[in-house]
């Protein structure tokens, strides 16, 4: 059988992956545990809650820096931008198919490939998450670190207020995408397919998956 193996993710690629992983359950925690906590028996001290989620903050900043220049560089951000011919069309074929033909074992509706790694609905979401909603994190959560330097009001309402209030609402996206993240992740060959491919950088196409598993099967009836 021939392999259909292409390597997918770079190191530089892999290291901020994980690293953005890791800082977003940490500040998706610490965020949670300063908001709703009881103050009496918080899941963690509150100073160091905000402790640990100013310093996550920061260090997603830089992190979100280093990959906002090689994703130009390297010019990997052309795996974020749809193709406008069929758009809104492919994004229902996908959505057709997260939500049903994927339950029934049905082909993808768009092959990956090392040129195209994003499905369209991929594509649409993660340029919304990256070259959007976090940048507004980003910013909003600096303007909450030194309230001194945001307008006191706007539109009548206190900046510090509505940013607070912007800064929420971010968080709360980014934990709902970071859950379908995580779920869609498992729906490759096996459970742990996807997170592999990320760990060693090499992909395994949809149609080498599919003979994999035959293959597998095969082989279990025959020892059978």
């Amino acid at each position: 059988m021939e392999s259909n193996k292409e390597y997918f993710y770079p190191l530089w690629l892999r290291i901020w992956h994980w690293l953005n992983a890791l800082l977003f359950l940490l500040l998706i925690f610490t965020g949670v545990n300063m908001q709703y906590a009881n103050p009496k028996s918080p899941i963690i001290e509150f100073h160091t809650a905000v402790t640990l989620h100013n310093v996550s903050g920061i260090t997603l900043t830089l992190n979100y820096l280093f990959f906002f220049i090689l994703n130009f560089v390297s010019g990997n951000f052309k795996q974020y931008i749809p193709k406008f011919k069929n758009f809104i069309s492919n994004l229902v074929l996908q959505a057709k198919y997260y939500l049903n033909g994927i339950f029934k074992n049905e082909d993808h509706p768009f092959e990956t490939s090392k040129d195209q790694k994003f499905n369209p609905l991929q594509q649409f979401t993660y340029l919304q998450i990256m070259y959007a909603v976090l940048p507004i994190m980003v910013i909003s959560g600096w303007a909450l670190l030194f309230p001194e330097v945001l307008i006191k009001q706007i539109f009548g309402i206190s900046g510090l207020t509505l940013t607070d209030i912007v800064h929420t609402i971010g968080a709360f996206f980014l934990s709902i995408f970071m859950i379908g993240h995580i779920y869609l992740a498992t729906t490759g060959n096996t459970v742990l397919s996807n997170f592999k491919a990320m760990v060693t950088g090499w992909h395994l196409s949809h149609e080498e998956e599919a003979e994999s598993q035959i293959f597998s099967t095969e082989e279990v009836s025959n020892e059978n």
